[in-house]
């Protein structure tokens, strides 16, 4: 199959699948004569397994190192639960971290309870003393290690 076969099959965006390929995460495909690249089924099982992961929030070095015991499996695993094990704590911490954020939202969001002229919203007036009393805090301040699209 082309790139684009393979980005619809696996829902991916082509410039993502090349990525994969430069970092190689993703093995290089065959070329035809006319130098397309032709991907087969283990092109496809191999990104849908990145993806997955990824979509565990897992970052690419992590993936890479699961990557390698799939390629190797006759070699101990011992280290895959230890990737696992440290992404367990890095989403625990997220998930804490992301507390403060949706406690503040909540309490900004019972300050409006129906519609009404913007200059009378709560919300915006709470969002507006707060900013104006935490200059420091600014965006993403409460979302230490959100990840961009993946």
């Amino acid at each position: 199959m082309k790139i684009g076969e393979l980005a619809s099959a696996s829902d991916t965006a082509v410039e993502t699948i090349r990525y994969y390929e430069r970092e190689g995460l993703l093995p290089a495909p065959a070329r035809t004569e006319s130098n397309y690249r032709t991907y087969g089924p283990e092109h496809l099982a191999r990104l849908q397994f990145i993806r997955y992961c990824r979509g565990l929030d897992m970052s690419l070095d992590e993936v890479r190192v699961l990557l390698r015991f799939k390629d190797s499996p006759l070699e101990n695993c011992g280290d895959v639960n230890t990737v696992l094990d440290e992404h367990i704590g890095h989403v625990s911490r997220r998930i804490k971290e992301l507390r403060a954020p949706e406690k503040e939202l909540k309490e900004l969001r019972a300050r409006c309870g129906e519609a009404r002229e913007a200059q009378e919203c709560g919300i915006l007036e709470g969002l507006s003393n707060k900013a104006s009393h935490s200059p420091k805090k600014g965006r993403g301040q409460h979302l230490k290690g959100v990840h961009g699209p993946t």
